[in-house]
């Protein structure tokens, strides 16, 4: 296999749980996610891959290739890129740094094998280098204040820090959610590559009291609060950027032809998105949140699904869901669980009529849900 396996020396640590995807929580997630926000802790991601690109022809080949205009990339800025299929739906996503030298890619663990090898078939006679960087190299996530207790790999000379442009409108960007304030203006989010020696480093320093850590139960719930989409929750076979307002920040409207150009700017220009990604406040048990992929109804039928939940330290359980464009904004709407139908508050997030024709008027975010206990 090509793309490493996540093997974290967390194990040890009190109360750690962990799975397939990396360190899960260490026994309180709710206190992990405040610690989180409030730039307290670091997560290390054991569910993100590191493929690095190296090569004179780097950043003009990974431009033709994907949505985001990469060319003229400056060592240490931060960006993302989709690549498409040619009816526009999302193949794969990744975050990207560059550092002069090479470009290095972080991309959800479920998805990065199969990015890697679609890049080397499309090496063709270009000085291109895709590679696995996992062998030598972990990320840890947190806010940028938190990340400077920690040393990332500069192979370069330039340091390998990923910082997310969620949710501000990139270069060529062209966000859908007119929502004021955006809720994703509350998270400060960054990612660090390291080297697996400052990885080990790291989860000594938790041993011994002296760094706190988050699981990513706790970096899911902040991320799925700022509605920013993932690959791995939030996009299936059907997946346009449109759908989940991810042109804001990973699409470039004015660049060159690529892979699924086509109907990005048909849809953008003279349409709309067929689904729209919603926010919803959940009703009912904490302790109940729905599955991924659980059926959410008006009415009885069923309109869409649910991409992701969590239990959030301040808004209590939420979840992101995609739905059918028609409907209506105001629906009122349930959601399956393994212990029946629970009421769902939809917060629009694409609006169904998004697109450059349309005006929508700006809306006020409704207001938070008192601390989850």
């Amino acid at each position: 296999m090509d793309v490493g396996s996540a093997a974290p020396p967390f194990t040890g640590l009190p109360g750690a749980v962990l799975d397939e995807g990396g360190l899960q929580h260490l026994g309180s997630p709710l206190v992990e996610q405040r610690r989180l926000s409030a730039g307290e802790a670091i997560a290390p991601l054991g569910d993100r891959a590191i493929i690095a690109v190296a090569g004179e022809d780097r950043l003009s080949w990974l431009d033709s290739l994907s949505s985001q205009a990469l060319t003229r990339l400056t060592p240490g800025v931060s960006t993302e890129m989709l690549v498409l299929d040619p009816q526009g739906h999302v193949e794969h996503a990744a975050a990207v740094v560059d550092d002069g030298e090479t470009a290095w890619l972080i991309a959800d663990r479920a998805d990065a094998e199969g990015l890697l090898g679609w890049l080397r078939k499309m090496r063709f006679r270009l000085r291109v280098e895709p590679r696995s960087a996992d062998d030598e190299y972990a990320v840890i996530g947190g806010a940028p204040s938190a990340l400077d207790r920690l040393t990332p790999a500069a192979p370069a000379g330039v340091p390998l820090v990923w910082t997310d442009p969620w949710p501000d409108v990139a270069p060529g960007g062209y966000a859908y959610a007119a929502v004021d304030p955006h809720p994703g203006l509350e998270r400060e989010w960054a990612e660090a590559i390291v080297t697996r020696d400052e990885e080990r480093r790291i989860a000594d320093a938790a041993a011994a009291g002296d760094i706190a850590l988050a699981g990513l139960a706790a970096v899911d719930a902040l991320r799925i609060a700022a509605w920013r989409p993932r690959w791995t929750s939030d996009v299936d076979e059907r997946a346009l950027p449109h759908e989940l307002d991810w042109l804001r920040t990973a699409v470039h409207l004015e660049k060159g032809c690529y892979r699924g150009q086509e109907t990005v700017a048909k849809v953008h220009n003279l349409g709309h998105p067929p689904r729209r990604l919603v926010a919803l406040q959940l009703d009912g048990s904490d302790s109940t949140l729905p599955a991924r992929g659980a059926a959410v109804r008006a009415d009885g039928d069923d309109v869409g699904m649910v991409t992701s939940a969590a239990l959030h330290y301040e808004e209590g359980p939420i979840a992101l869901a995609i739905v059918r464009r028609s409907v209506p904004v105001d629906a009122p709407l349930t959601v399956d669980t393994g212990d029946g139908p629970i009421a769902a508050t939809q917060e629009v997030v694409v609006p169904p009529d998004a697109g450059k024709a349309a005006n929508v008027p700006r809306l006020t975010r409704l207001s938070r849900r008192p601390a989850a206990q």
